[in-house]
């Protein structure tokens, strides 16, 4: 498991998180943010989809629960 980003706001009427990130991760990978696994099908920055995430982006992807700020998001 490594740590790849934390949360810095949850958009719930969307059901989008908003991720600092902090080590690489794509579209397709398994992540975790506090209980919650599951498998990123999109992700976009500045409303743009992207295919990949590198550390310094800040990137919205659609989570199936509500997620916190704060939490950690690990690639598994």
């Amino acid at each position: 498991m490594e740590e790849v980003g934390e949360v810095f706001t949850y958009f719930s009427r969307v059901g989008v998180a908003g991720i600092n990130v902090t080590g690489n991760f794509k579209t397709g990978d398994k992540i975790k943010i506090g209980d919650l696994e599951f498998v990123r099908e999109s992700m976009e920055i500045e409303r743009k989809k992207v295919e990949e995430a590198k550390p310094g982006d800040s990137v919205g992807i659609k989570t199936p629960e509500k997620v916190k700020k704060g939490e950690k998001v690990y690639k598994l």
